[in-house]
């Protein structure tokens, strides 16, 4: 007996051969297990407090650090190309030691917000990132002890008032990405108990202390005081069974969805994250995984656009229903282009 893949004497029709399925790009379609749409990704979008002009970040090609006009055009611009998602992340014009910026009515987030819920309704998904280190002098995301670690419990009503405000400024989803224990739990009460029971939380709940932030971090403009980082709260790299302990916790404290973030580097997390739940599971490719595509291909060392698809399709092959990337626009475009349809 041959295996799959080999030929039977006499009877070799019988024997699947994979290889027919692959010999057009028609037949391929056909087939094809992992689709991505456009309508399952989220662009990470920024916007600055005390610019008039839109500003590049040198460190994510194509990437801006934008106006409150700018920002209103690009999502916009989004919408008309069929990326109905977006994330705000705030980059204020100044800083204190408890980030106030996050829940201030007037911070810069919350403006966006009430900018783009006027633009557009219900007809796209706005989220904002809950967190507090673009907004802190110190550049964690908390708030901090005398000795200067970060004070769990404080924090959390930071992330309540936070929350609140972020709703009422029209967010349909907050994001809590600072991986304080019982986070969710904490804004969720919040939330409902001020009337926004509708608004959801999708979970950075299984968020790493990784190596690829670097770009994020130029583009927010986050420095970590005395050269520290965010190991005591974000997750150990070496760890995978620990991603399912905080999932299931914060499912339990009413997450509607779940964030595993960096993506590429975490494919065994997201399968195994989207086995233990029925709810939608989300991926962050994050600024460092983006910045390494275009890096690459700046210097003919990869094909960009087929790695870029193949990484998309890596990280929905693996189980996330939702992606959040910087290469919304850009598959937007490759889609529209390829079938001729916006």
């Amino acid at each position: 007996m041959s295996d799959l893949y080999g030929s039977r004497a006499g009877i070799s029709g019988l024997v699947h051969r994979p290889r027919r399925l692959r010999r057009t790009p028609a037949i391929r379609d056909l087939v094809a297990e992992t689709e991505i749409r456009r309508s399952q990704l989220v662009a990470p979008l920024f916007v600055r407090e005390g610019i008039s002009e839109p500003i590049p970040i040198q460190s994510l090609p194509g990437v801006m650090q934008h106006t409150r006009a700018s920002l209103r055009t690009e999502v916009a611009e989004l919408a008309d190309l069929g990326i109905g998602s977006v994330i705000l992340f705030g980059i204020p014009e100044h800083k204190d030691e408890v980030g106030s910026g996050a829940f201030d009515p007037r911070g810069i987030v919350q403006l966006a917000l009430q900018d783009l819920t006027a633009d557009h309704g219900d007809q796209i998904v706005v989220m904002a990132d809950l967190c507090v280190d673009e907004y802190t002098s110190h550049g964690h995301c908390g708030v901090l002890t005398d000795a200067g670690t970060v004070d769990n419990d404080a924090t959390l009503e930071i992330y309540a008032r936070a929350a609140v405000a972020q709703a009422a400024a029209g967010a349909q989803i907050v994001a809590p990405s600072g991986m304080m224990d019982g986070q969710v739990g904490v804004i969720r009460e919040a939330l409902d108990a001020a009337g926004f029971s509708e608004v959801a939380i999708m979970a950075y709940s299984a968020k790493y202390a990784s190596g690829l932030y670097g770009p994020f971090r130029e583009a927010v403009d986050v420095e970590i005081a005395n050269g520290g980082d965010r190991r005591g709260y974000q997750q150990d790299w070496r760890n995978s069974r620990e991603a399912l302990i905080e999932v299931t916790a914060d499912l339990a404290e009413g997450a509607d969805i779940v964030m595993v973030k960096p993506a590429i580097t975490y494919l065994d997390v997201i399968r195994a994250v989207r086995e233990i739940t029925d709810v939608p599971v989300a991926a962050y490719q994050v600024s460092g995984e983006y910045a390494m595509i275009k890096a690459a291909a700046s210097q003919g060392w990869i094909d960009h656009d087929m790695v870029a698809l193949e990484q998309l399709t890596a990280i929905r092959r693996a189980g996330a229903q939702i992606i959040l990337t910087y290469l919304a626009r850009w598959f937007a475009e490759q889609s529209i282009a390829s079938t001729g349809r916006a």
